[in-house]
């Protein structure tokens, strides 16, 4: 069975995104928020289309910074459902909106999203989806696995041989150990 490091390496998009950044402990939180609202936004679609938006993303949601996407009211809500750059779909719009501001309340209970996250951890997939379910919106158990995965929480983002994977390994967080 072809897996991501199989067919990510030496592709223009999967590539560098594999290489560098899938499965990599994040700790900062306006890019745990990226994370987060390109797997939601990727729901439905391929991965390439969404790392392929990541720019349009990017400008469209003020670099990701939960503070400044929080804040956004109906005007900001309308502009970026007219921004042909972006997945322009309601209710993920509104998901990232919504989510701005529940980062922003783990934020002043816990410290960080971060520290939020690492509170919970370790946990089965489907705790995790239990609690993303009760905490966030638009978050199914393929988002959450992703978004997990991606950012370190949960293993299985490399298959064993893979040589990314030995550098994800070095760069955990021995308290955050997956294994």
């Amino acid at each position: 069975m072809s897996t991501y490091c199989d067919h990510a390496p030496g592709h223009p998009f999967h590539g560098p995104y594999h290489d560098h950044e899938y499965g990599f402990p994040v700790r900062d939180d306006d890019r745990l928020f990226e994370r987060l609202i390109l797997e939601i936004n990727q729901a439905g679609l391929s991965w390439l289309t969404v790392l392929k938006k990541r720019e349009a993303f990017s400008a469209a949601f003020d670099d990701f910074s939960v503070a400044r996407v929080a804040a956004y009211d109906d005007t900001q809500r309308a502009r970026l459902l007219a921004d042909a750059g972006i997945i322009r779909n309601r209710r993920k719009v509104d998901a990232a909106i919504h989510n701005a501001n529940v980062v922003l309340a783990l934020q002043e209970s816990h410290g960080s999203f971060a520290a939020w996250l690492d509170a919970h951890h370790p946990r089965t997939l489907d705790e995790w989806v239990r609690l993303f379910k009760r905490t966030f919106r638009f978050t199914g158990p393929e988002i959450v696995n992703e978004f997990l995965m991606s950012t370190g929480y949960l293993p299985g983002a490399h298959r064993e041989d893979c040589p990314t994977q030995q550098r994800v390994r070095a760069q955990q967080p021995p308290w955050l150990d997956t294994e």
